[in-house]
């Protein structure tokens, strides 16, 4: 009963503020707003601008002031920034925000990818996502993930924000022809030679397609959930954008396991990354909603190195 309150609660109230946010950032990227404050040496992990900082800060302060009922979960936020303390510290469920994914794409003006995203979870698997693209399409891309369905497809400004959610396409069932697109990151200077060993591995008629972040135009959510790519393969992901992609397979039937044994991701085993100021999971994760490809992914990878960081 609580879960359902929660996520009918998260449904009324982020919607709206989470296109003020898209409409935040993009006024944003017109302007020079990069700040420090990252030291991984990845540059997309440390890329850090004020819209990511302003962003969390909005998403954070409406969560705060909507159903009390929210405060009972966790905020797991990628930023340092927000009024966390008003929520509980050891509720059963958490909140996870990522108010820029895609941010190094976002700072230097190289594609419309980046998204707005929050997602709800218990300690296995995520209960609600919801993403927000604001410059894919011409007024920006919706993705609603519940516990058994999608909708996906494009925002209408001349509505509020939740009728045109309640009016999207259900996407739910598997792409009957999906595309071959495979998303890579993490690997640090080898996501473009982990791509091409992705490339290599037969799938229906072809191959599948490996896509860096570079190379991958758009969101990886709208994407999964259109069926033009159909999973990821990441290196140790953090907990605040790629379980969207992890839920998106597990409602279609498919799941998000680790290469090396096969098992389901879960909540339970996670380590701070504290060059980049993240939790993640741990070791290289496969996610798909088809078995095939998952199966064909641990394969590639199972022995590939488990350490993100060479040093």
């Amino acid at each position: 009963m609580e879960k359902s309150r929660i996520i009918q609660a998260l449904q009324q109230s982020l919607p709206s503020v989470m296109r003020w946010g898209g409409a935040i950032a993009k006024r944003m990227r017109q302007y020079n707003i990069a700040v420090e404050g990252k030291s991984s040496g990845n540059a997309n992990t440390d890329a850090l601008t004020l819209a990511d900082l302003t962003v969390q800060e909005l998403l954070i302060a409406a969560l705060r002031d909507a159903d009390p009922i929210l405060r009972t979960c966790r905020i797991e936020g990628e930023e340092a920034t927000g009024d966390m303390e008003r929520f509980s510290a050891d509720g059963p469920l958490s909140i996870a925000i990522d108010p820029i994914d895609g941010t190094k794409q976002y700072r230097d003006k190289t594609g419309n990818g980046y998204s707005i995203i929050c997602h709800l979870h218990d300690d296995s698997t995520p209960l609600y996502s919801l993403v927000f693209a604001p410059d894919m399409g011409p007024q920006g891309i919706w993705v609603e993930v519940t516990q058994n369905r999608i909708v996906c497809g494009p925002d209408n400004p001349e509505q509020p924000a939740r009728m045109v959610l309640d009016s999207l396409p259900d996407v739910t069932a598997p792409r009957a022809e999906p595309g071959p697109g495979i998303y890579l990151i993490g690997f640090q200077h080898r996501d473009p030679m982990r791509a091409r060993e992705v490339d290599a591995i037969p799938w229906k008629a072809g191959t599948l397609a490996g896509r860096t972040s570079d190379e991958m135009q758009g969101s990886i959510y709208p994407l999964m959930s259109s069926g033009d790519y159909i999973g990821s393969l990441i290196h140790s992901p953090n907990i605040y954008d790629f379980p969207v992609s992890m839920h998106i397979a597990r409602v279609r039937g498919g799941d998000a396991v680790w290469v090396h044994n096969g098992e389901s991701v879960h909540y339970r085993s996670l380590w701070m990354d504290h060059r980049a100021g993240m939790l993640r999971y741990p070791g290289i994760v496969a996610c798909s909603e088809d078995r095939e490809v998952l199966a064909r992914l641990c394969e590639l990878s199972k022995d590939w190195n488990p350490v993100r960081y060479a040093d």
